[in-house]
């Protein structure tokens, strides 16, 4: 069991803990809105083939083949987003492997574009690799016409309580709790409208298989 990622999340603990004891890389990567601008398709598959590199307690010869060779092409040269492809579709053909990508919404239009593009040739190479994406609800028209028929779609929308409630641990957390009191504090809770559906979060999921989602 390769478990590869440092955010921890719901998905990434399931995934985890049912494949425990099995050849499987559990990764993810998290889009920064703050970071956006830094945030790129090569940068995000390069982190995921960073941690399952990272991950392995005996890289095989054919994937340190590959570095080898990126290394002695261009002195300097950091790996193309061609290159990072080609070695995800070399390491997801050899084992079982689940990509999480969080807030997906907040990657640039372009940047999805060429995200789309690789995600589709790594799953085209490794039909063993599952993908949980998630993000607002605007991407995942865009998500099923780029990935069509290999996508499973849910909307989680959270209620005022829920907010609130996560509100109020945030809270109860704060290193400074002197600068709130309950008059603040009621007035943050008043703004939030009952309404909160253009909050939701769609949950997207590429080839994942019944046993994992149920």
């Amino acid at each position: 069991m390769l478990t590869t990622c440092d955010d921890s999340s719901l998905v990434v603990d399931r995934l985890s803990n049912q494949t425990k004891g099995e050849n499987t890389a559990v990764t993810c990567f998290y889009f920064n809105f703050a970071a956006r601008t830094e945030h790129s398709a090569t940068s995000m598959l390069g982190s995921l083939l960073k941690q399952m590199v990272g991950g392995m307690k005996k890289i095989p010869e054919e994937i340190s083949q590959a570095f080898r060779e990126q290394k002695e092409a261009v002195s300097g040269r950091k790996p193309q987003l061609v290159d990072i492809v080609n070695m995800l579709q070399l390491i997801t053909s050899l084992h079982r492997t689940f990509m999480c990508i969080d807030a997906l919404d907040e990657c640039t239009a372009l940047e999805r574009f060429r995200l789309f593009d690789s995600l589709e040739k790594i799953l085209e190479k490794s039909p063993r690799t599952r993908i949980f994406v998630t993000g607002r609800p605007h991407i995942r028209d865009e998500i099923e016409r780029r990935l069509a028929g290999q996508v499973v779609s849910v909307s989680v929308s959270p209620t005022r309580g829920d907010i609130i409630r996560y509100l109020r641990v945030r809270l109860s957390q704060d290193a400074t709790p002197e600068a709130m009191d309950q008059s603040l504090e009621g007035e943050i809770l008043d703004k939030i409208p009952e309404n909160v559906s253009e909050m939701c979060v769609g949950a997207i999921m590429l080839r994942i298989p019944p046993q994992i989602i149920g």
